[in-house]
């Protein structure tokens, strides 16, 4: 998916820009990059590959090139090497982006037909952030050109731009994913996290609306573009993606997930000794499971991230799949002999977890009754990339479908629809598959309600297929 920050100072922002970055950190693995300007050196700017190696230890010793800066922009991504820096009729801007396009190849094909070129690729392909700059310098004004990515990209594109007048900030126009202001004595600072705030003394001033964009100075905010009424923000962001302690739309993650569990629990009678959450996204759902249940939380699962800061970071699957049993270490002493109730934030392929109980049972435990925070997947996403999977085949639920069917696009709406008869034999077909005692999936309803938007406000294409039909 991937996460940016920048920050706007009357004094040295650099400390800010580095922290800051670095907490966006587990929204994505591939490459991290910081680009940051000063009036009498113009702009600078570092970036590094991530696959196997933390933000801070790569750009740690790259921070002196920045000194005497009092602007800077930073992102950690999943797709292109960026940041990129632009010298164009509206003038001299770096960008970032957090985007999700899906017809890059037309695109790219109509502006090479206008004899625009492209200077960056990324594995061979075209850098969609580049893209993004030559779509936005087409317009007249930074508003005019972010207007006409809006209304060029299928997908998504959140945005910062680093210009010689401050931040440029724009948030995708179905407000998919999040963008946040945040405020200090002398700095602004704009973020995917809120999460970034905190530690470094800002106070959250303003959550952008979708399609709004803001210009930030070190002595305030000005909106440039005013926000669409409809948004479509991802619901999967307070289920799997967001830190705990990160809040979008004024509604915290960690809050949404222990409502998800704490509602799920209380209306769970099976008989268990014991609630465990899957860390780390599963931890918060599994505390308020517990509480809602009645029974004790136990620690019965720790990660081991020190070697492996993610566990998706290699690029092949199967290693993928081995580095992510090597991070969960399950504590037999507190496992032998219970029924444990543990919670998970989804099932994508289903691989992971079927290895995962195994061990359990061979630690001695007596039961597994397995507690997912969301429904099941049912669609690929086409709006934001929050899985690596290439293919809705990837989806244990798509492939069970098929082998029922016969064809994995049939009678989609019945199996997404929880009193279904489809439905219950699905979920009964990767219980089994699993090996667990149980398996509950959340019903839509009760996620909905958790995060306390309305539905209408949520995307939940994954989930049920729905989505505004005007959308792209």
């Amino acid at each position: 998916m991937g996460g940016f920050f920048g920050t706007v100072s009357e004094t040295s922002c650099v400390a800010d820009l580095f922290y800051g970055t670095d907490y966006n950190s587990h929204l994505g693995t591939r490459r991290g990059g910081l680009a940051a300007h000063s009036r009498e050196k113009g702009f600078a700017r570092s970036i590094h590959n991530l696959e196997n190696a933390y933000f801070r230890s790569k750009f740690e010793g790259t921070l002196s090139r920045f000194d005497g800066c009092t602007a800077g922009i930073g992102v950690i991504s999943d797709t292109d090497a960026q940041p990129l820096v632009i010298n164009s009729h509206l003038g001299r801007f770096a960008i970032v982006t957090v985007a999700k396009i899906n017809n890059i190849e037309e695109l790219s094909a109509e502006l090479l037909a206008q004899n625009m070129h492209f200077a960056e690729l990324s594995s061979g392909r075209t850098n969609q952030t580049e893209l993004v700059a030559l779509l936005l310098i087409q317009g007249r004004t930074y508003v005019e050109g972010i207007e006409n990515v809006f209304n060029h990209i299928k997908g998504s594109c959140s945005m910062l731009l680093l210009t010689e007048d401050g931040i440029i900030a724009a948030r995708d126009r179905w407000g998919r994913t999040p963008v946040v202001v945040g405020h200090k004595a002398g700095a602004y600072a704009v973020t995917s996290e809120t999460t970034a705030f905190a530690n470094l003394d800002y106070e959250t001033a303003h959550y952008l609306g979708p399609g709004e964009v803001v210009r930030l100075r070190a002595d305030g905010m000005e909106q440039m573009r005013p926000a669409e009424e409809q948004m479509q923000i991802c619901s999967f962001l307070w289920v799997y993606y967001g830190f705990p302690t990160s809040s979008y739309e004024h509604r915290n993650v960690e809050q949404v997930r222990f409502e998800c569990g704490r509602m799920m629990g209380e209306a769970d009678k099976t008989e268990v000794d014991a609630v465990c959450g899957i860390p780390d996204s599963g931890v918060g759902m599994a505390l308020g499971y517990a509480t809602g249940m009645g029974r004790p939380y136990h620690r019965a699962i720790s990660k081991y991230t020190p070697t492996w800061p993610r566990s998706f970071t290699p690029a092949n699957q199967e290693m993928r799949s081995l580095v992510a049993k090597m991070k969960l270490i399950p504590n037999k002493a507190m496992l032998s002999g219970k029924r444990m109730l543990f919670c998970d934030d989804s099932i994508v392929r289903g691989t992971q977890l079927r290895d995962n109980v195994k061990v359990l049972f061979d630690d001695g435990v007596k039961e597994v009754h397995m507690r997912i925070a969301c429904p099941p997947l049912i669609y690929g996403c086409p709006f934001i990339g929050f899985t690596s999977s290439k293919s809705d085949m990837e989806l244990i639920t798509r492939r069970i479908i098929k082998e029922l069917e016969g064809d994995p696009d049939k009678n989609l709406e019945e199996y997404a629809r929880t009193d279904s008869e489809k439905y219950k034999q699905l979920v009964e077909e990767i219980r089994k598959r699993l090996n667990l005692t149980t398996l509950k999936f959340n019903t839509l309803e009760t996620m909905v309600k958790a995060i306390g938007l309305p539905k209408c406000k949520l995307c939940t294409h994954c989930f049920d297929g729905s989505s505004c039909h005007t959308l792209k």
